[in-house]
Parts: structure tokens; sequence; C-alpha cells
């Protein structure tokens, strides 16, 4: 491999893990900025999938990031991932030859398991995590187009 293009990676990885970093630090500062849950909950799911270690490891971090930034509950993103990939994923993947039709019905359904079980945690414990607005809207619309785009 040409030193260029091992440049060219170890550039990009790093631009990946600067994201990975800092994004969660940019959001508790700029709350018009969105989550990415429900995209970085289908990577892992990708990466579940056989694609590869680093779809996990990344959005897992990120998530982690993101809850630990936010003083979200910790470890619900990945609660909310893996209860949508042993209860519906499934039934998704039955559009196959749809690979958007399936990135895209995954991240909403994650994103509503998300939002419905960070309910269910503030009601249980009688908190006020969020706040149901357009941001959420915006957030998840968001999260749909970075899915059509990979």
């Amino acid at each position: 491999m040409p030193v260029t293009r091992k440049l060219l990676w170890i550039f990009f990885w790093a631009l990946v893990g600067g994201f990975v970093l800092l994004y969660p630090i940019m959001i508790s500062m700029y709350v018009y900025l969105p989550l990415f849950i429900g995209f970085a909950g289908y990577m892992i799911i990708w990466g579940i999938e056989g694609h590869g270690v680093r779809y996990i490891w990344f959005p897992l971090f990120y998530l982690l990031n993101l809850e630990a930034n936010l003083s979200l509950p910790m470890f619900l993103s990945l609660f909310a991932i893996l209860l949508f990939y042993l209860t519906l994923y499934e039934k998704i993947r039955y559009f196959k030859r749809c690979s958007i039709c399936v990135g895209l019905l995954s991240v909403v359904a994650i994103d509503i398991y998300y939002v419905v079980l960070l309910l269910g945690y503030d009601f249980m414990f009688d908190t006020s995590s969020i706040f149901i607005n357009t941001l959420l809207f915006y957030s998840l619309l968001s999260d749909l187009i970075f899915v059509v785009l990979l």
C-alpha cells in the first residue's frame, strides 16, 4: 500500500475518532445539533450483522459519550438497540432487496424504542430527561438522511 494511501486512512480514522469524541460535547453546548441515536444504533446492528467490528466500537463509544455528556441514563441507548435487534429487526429484514427501507425502518424503530424507554425511565424515577418537542423530530429526520446517505 502506498504511503499516501496509508496517510489518507490515518487521517480518515483520526477524523472519525475526533467526531466520536467531540460531537457529544458540542451537542451539550449547541442544543440544535441532532443526536444521531438511531443512526449509531443502525451502525451497531450493521456491525453485528458482519460488516466489521469498527461499526460496533465507534458508535458504541459515541453513544456512551453522548449519554455521559447529556446526563442521560447510561446504557439505555444500547439497551434500546439490543431490544430492537432481538424483537423487531428480523421482521424488518423481510425487505432484504430494499436496503434503504431496512435502514429507514430500523432507525425510526430504534428512535421510538429509545424515546419510549426514556419516558418510562422518567416516569419510574420521577425525573425529566427530555422535553418532547420539534427538536426530537429534527433529530429523527437527520438520522434518516444519514441512513439514506450510507
